[in-house]
């Protein structure tokens, strides 16, 4: 009796689920579970193509042959490039096919890193740094630009499919805060970039999503212009000159 009652709760549950719209699903970071759809599916064939089948080969290579799953992270991150940001279960099947593991030895690599998304993203990616540095500085400010300017709520993808924002814990730049990243899956595994964007404004984020919407590639790293990548506003005021090298080699004997 309570067998049945627990099956029976269970599959209420699932209905639920199921009626959750998918763009308002987040990716890893949301609850790990997976629900079949039309376009992921473990019945979808999928596999790498045959110039990113060599990659696989060098990759497995940089790991002894009995510790093949090693190589888990790094072939998912090649099958998420391959397919336009993000992993169908099908794709996981694939890699853990090569490196000859369980489905759920990947599945679980796969639902705990971030970097990993499990549904639809824009071929432009922006993640906004939400660690309290980037947030003092201004972040909940930038994430809100993006969205207001995209029309869209974090995690969903634009109509014309080309942008998606997130948020994503320290990237480590955090001397220049407020900073986004950019995952730019628009030209596959061949064309993916991964680019830092720092010392951004609101009015400045918005400009780099027009760049990118025009297939322009603004440049990357502090978008302060007297800043030098992580220097001081308005240049050095200390260290003036190169440093005096030790008298001796041996600093023990100095």
């Amino acid at each position: 009796m309570l067998g049945r009652l627990a099956a029976q709760r269970f599959r209420e549950i699932r209905q639920a689920f199921r009626q959750i719209p998918q763009a308002s699903r987040s990716f890893s970071t949301a609850l790990n579970y997976h629900l079949d759809s039309p376009d992921n599916n473990p019945d979808l064939p999928w596999e790498f193509t045959e110039v990113n089948k060599e990659k696989v080969k060098e990759i497995i290579s940089h790991y002894p042959s009995n510790y093949k799953q090693s190589a888990v992270i790094p072939l998912l991150d090649l099958a998420q490039q391959q397919h336009g940001g993000w992993l169908p279960v099908s794709a996981m099947n694939a890699v853990a096919k090569i490196i000859e593991v369980a489905p759920i030895r990947v599945y679980e690599v796969a639902t705990f890193y971030s970097m990993f998304n499990r549904t639809k993203v824009g071929k432009y990616h922006l993640l906004v740094c939400g660690t309290t540095p980037c947030m003092i500085r201004g972040s909940r400010e930038i994430e809100d630009a993006l969205l207001e300017h995209l029309g869209v709520k974090r995690n969903e993808v634009t109509k014309d499919g080309l942008f998606s924002v997130g948020e994503m814990e320290c990237m480590g730049s955090c001397v220049n805060a407020p900073m986004i990243t950019v995952a730019d899956y628009s030209n596959g595994s061949e064309g993916y970039t991964y680019n830092y964007y720092e010392d951004v404004t609101p009015k400045r984020v918005v400009e780099i999503v027009e760049a990118l919407r025009r297939g322009e590639k603004p440049p990357r790293g502090t978008q302060n212009p007297k800043r030098i990548n992580s220097g001081p506003e308005g240049g050095n005021t200390t260290l003036l000159s190169e440093p005096k090298a030790p008298p001796c080699r041996d600093l023990d004997a100095c």
